[in-house]
């Protein structure tokens, strides 16, 4: 019994060492700079990681619908909302959480906009569990690091220095005519939400709701992705968690979503022309239910004035 003991000990010992020197690990591998020649992932949704303190008011999260949707410098030349999209390619909710994790340290937003088609994402035990490691053990998603440590990762000083002029949106002009224009055919029937996805989305709520943010659902125009049953799934989650919910997908007149010229891949994603007149409905929803300053004209946003002159010769070019 004795020499059992010692051996769980070892095992305990062994085992705390080696949690001891993945923190130690982690904190010298992880990026200390947001660009990515210094190692950096999703470096366009990490831009939020540059911007100044509190001075985002609207914050979105979810997967490629989004960062190809919705045009943060549209939202701001048109309605002065300062806005980040923290949206990554097939972005699962565990990630999505930790996305929001990171910006509300520095930021605080009035509203996080969740686009809907990641609650639909299928997330397996061993993905779930992947992702918590890395939030809590970031050396396991930098490990490969160690070919360009610098004295600065050495030193443990942060310094974020690159901001996004596009706050996140990934600009694309190409058209691809939908097949499919009809695609959200009335029915009572009802995609069901798996339950980790549906404690994902309350978690996030809460989180919001903790940092005095207001959580709002809502669907980017999809031919490909979505459908009556998938809206019909969400409206119910949203009614269980008492938050908003806008499907532009049901508002063909007032979004007017031309599926011949404003996808960029045969109804699946938008294209920019899609994703102006996505912006300019969301921002005229987002300013007549959410107390949203207009910030043209504050001295403390000159900068992103600058960013839209930037940002309309890259348009233009």
């Amino acid at each position: 019994m004795k020499q059992k003991g010692r051996k769980i000990a070892r095992c305990f010992v062994f085992l705390f060492g080696l949690l001891c020197m993945l923190l130690l690990l982690s904190r010298l591998f992880v990026p200390k700079n947001n660009r990515k020649e210094f190692g950096m992932q999703d470096v366009q949704a990490n831009g939020i990681l540059g911007e100044p303190e509190n001075t985002i008011e609207v914050l979105v999260i979810g997967d490629s619908l989004a960062y190809s949707g919705l045009v943060p410098m549209a939202l701001w030349e048109q309605y002065g909302i300062p806005s980040y999209v923290c949206c990554t390619k097939a972005q699962q909710l565990p990630y999505s959480a930790s996305l929001l994790q990171q910006a509300l340290r520095t930021q605080k937003p009035k509203v996080v906009l969740l686009e809907a088609n990641a609650i639909y994402r299928k997330i397996t035990g061993i993905e779930f569990l992947v992702n918590v490691s890395r939030d809590s053990l970031p050396v396991l998603n930098y490990h490969d690091r160690w070919k360009s440590l610098n004295v600065n990762d050495l030193s443990g000083r942060v310094e974020y220095t690159w901001t996004d002029d596009g706050k996140g949106y990934l600009f694309n002009k190409k058209s691809r005519p939908a097949e499919k224009k009809n695609y959200m055919v009335p029915t009572e029937e009802t995609e069901k939400i798996a339950w980790l996805n549906e404690r994902y989305v309350s978690y996030i709520a809460k989180l919001c709701e903790k940092n005095g943010a207001e959580l709002m659902l809502y669907s980017t125009p999809s031919a490909k992705c979505w459908n009556y049953k998938r809206h019909n799934g969400i409206q119910e989650l949203a009614d269980r968690l008492s938050v908003p919910y806008l499907d532009m997908n049901l508002l063909s007149d007032e979004v007017a979503i031309d599926w011949t010229k404003d996808t960029r891949d045969y109804g699946d994603h938008m294209n920019y022309s899609g994703a102006k007149k996505v912006t300019q409905y969301l921002g005229s929803y987002l300013k007549a239910h959410y107390e949203l300053s207009d910030c043209r004209d504050s001295e403390r946003y000159a900068k992103w004035n600058d960013c839209l002159a930037r940002w309309k010769r890259k348009v233009e070019k």
